[in-house]
């Protein structure tokens, strides 16, 4: 690992006494540089651009998001990440996202591509406060057209006014065992949108899952991505009303 390869990309958004959304901090980090958007009056819009082709062995990308009390984010990914053949190395992928009472994160990411000979380690930590929501949209997508593709463990740890909402950790290192039936089978993409801190409201989904509070999580598997990056936008955007992700902000408990 380099030594600016581990520096974070940093996103600090808040509301000022006026209440106009302002930027109070964009850093870019090893390999995604923030860009702001053309300005919508209800949120601020931030592209986060790629500056490097993607992640070799040994590379650690950072993320660091805070929306503060009442503020609302969108983040905006122009083009998907590839991690390439890492030759025995490893490489990571962590994001830590803090948001404030009352505050709002849509993150429409791009499909994340590991290629074959590629070890990644992806972790996504949520902080909400009460009355906080996100809404993610994610694609994992095993190997390039024609590969097996590397191997991933995908970590996602979220917490909605100090208990936990989200605890995952998918293990796709091993392609012999993700190939098993009841795990992956033949399919490479795994996509999903997951809103948290606020249940969605919309039509049911065969695929949905509520959360043990108020979110849920649309999870789909597919051999190709072209029919699952379909479904997962008409759920995004059916679960992205005017008002956020979701309008009932009532606990829904798994059963």
């Amino acid at each position: 690992m380099t030594a600016d390869s581990a520096e974070p990309t940093v996103v600090a958004v808040e509301r000022d006494g006026s209440g106009r959304h302002i930027a109070r901090e964009l850093r870019p980090g090893a390999f995604l540089a923030p860009r702001p958007l053309l300005p919508s009056p209800d949120r601020l819009r931030i592209a986060l651009v790629g500056t490097r082709a993607g992640l070799l062995a040994g590379d650690d990308l950072l993320l660091d998001i805070s929306v503060g009390p009442g503020a609302r984010l969108e983040l905006v990914e122009p083009s998907g990440l590839v991690a390439y053949d890492q030759r025995g190395g490893r490489s990571s992928w962590r994001a830590r996202v803090d948001i404030a009472e009352g505050g709002e994160l849509c993150w429409d990411a791009r499909p994340f591509v590991i290629s074959a000979g590629a070890a990644v380690e992806r972790s996504m930590a949520v902080t909400l406060a009460a009355g906080a929501r996100m809404l993610w949209r994610d694609t994992l997508v095993l190997g390039r057209s024609g590969e097996r593709g590397g191997g991933v463990r995908a970590m996602t740890h979220a917490t909605y006014d100090g208990c936990e909402l989200l605890v995952e950790d998918l293990d796709l290192m091993d392609p012999d065992l993700r190939e098993l039936p009841g795990i992956l089978g033949p399919n490479r993409i795994v996509g999903s949108v997951t809103a948290l801190g606020a249940a969605p409201a919309g039509r049911p989904h065969p695929y949905r899952m509520d959360l043990a509070g108020p979110g849920a999580q649309v999870r789909l598997l597919d051999t190709v991505a072209p029919a699952i990056e379909a479904d997962l936008a008409a759920v995004w955007e059916e679960w992205r009303t005017p008002d956020g992700p979701g309008v009932r902000t009532s606990t829904v408990t798994s059963g």
